[in-house]
Parts: C-alpha cells; structure tokens; sequence
C-alpha cells in the first residue's frame, strides 16, 4: 500500500507533450465529458491501462480467482464485459461515461456538463442518501437509480421554473 503520508500519482503524463493528434483528441475528450484538466484523462487512461494489463496477465497465467475477483469489480462500476477478451477491447470512454457528472447531465438533472460539476462540488448531488463531493466520483451500477438532488437545491429549481 506504501507510506500513508506519501502519496503517488495515480497517472502518468504523455511521453510527448506537443503531438498534435494527441492535444486534439483530448480536447474533444475533454468537451465531451465536461472535464477541467487533461490530468482527468490521465488518470482514467491509468485506469482503463490497469485493467487491460491485468487482463492480459490473466490470459498468460489462467487464475480463475482473481479473473472473477476482476469481472466482479468491473461489474460493480457498472462497466459490462462478458468475458476476458471484453476487458482487452475496454476503451476511455466506457470509464468516463460512468462518472457522476456525465450521469447527472445524462439523467436531466442539469442543463450542462458544467452546471453537473458545479451541483456536485457544492454539494447538491446524493447519492443514497450520502453527499458525493466529486466529479470524477465513478458510480457503482445499483447506485444509479439512487441519485438525488438535495432539499435546498430542488426549492431553487422550483422557484427558477415559477418565474418562468
């Protein structure tokens, strides 16, 4: 686990920094899904790159046990795969289109991606009864249907569309 004070990026920067396909394809990324900075890329390609070298290294050396200890986990963030192969064909956009805010502007709760972050720092998104503060927050598949707006937040909305 290492030292609890010393903490360890959880992502690693591109080898080239000015290729220009890369820069393009991260900013559409980056629109698409709403993001603040390309270090939220990085870090769910570190992810995605995770699960893909450990798939590979299940294929090498079959262990049934920590092959279903990895579909369960894949499964539990609501990311579906049949099988093995599956998790090798995983691509970026499978892990974005689980984070909180892509789901709340996915469900209508907010106009834009942007007003989606928004809600979710200042604290107006629960989830089960639970406030979520993070954007990036992937959210499991049973806790879905299980997101709600705070009390505060929903009056406002309600006075919003009144005046309307």
């Amino acid at each position: 686990m290492g030292h609890p004070k010393r903490h360890r990026k959880k992502y690693s920067r591109p080898r080239k920094p000015y290729d220009k396909e890369r820069i393009i394809r991260e900013a559409s990324v980056m629109s698409k899904y709403g993001l603040r900075r390309k270090k939220e890329i990085w870090k769910a390609e570190a992810i995605v790159r995770d699960f893909r070298h450990r798939a590979r290294e299940i294929l090498a050396n079959p262990n049934q046990k920590t092959q279903d200890e990895m579909m369960q986990k894949l499964h539990k963030m609501g990311i579906l795969v049949n099988n093995i192969e599956d998790v090798l064909s995983l691509k970026l956009d499978d892990l974005l289109s689980r984070r909180l805010q892509t789901i709340i502007h996915q469900k209508g709760i907010a106009k834009t991606l942007m007003q989606a972050r928004q809600m979710i720092v200042h604290g107006h998104i629960k989830i089960d009864g639970r406030k979520v503060g993070w954007p990036s927050y992937v959210v499991p598949a049973g806790y879905e249907d299980k997101i709600s707006v705070s009390e505060a937040q929903r009056v406002k909305v309600l006075n919003e569309v009144n005046k309307e």
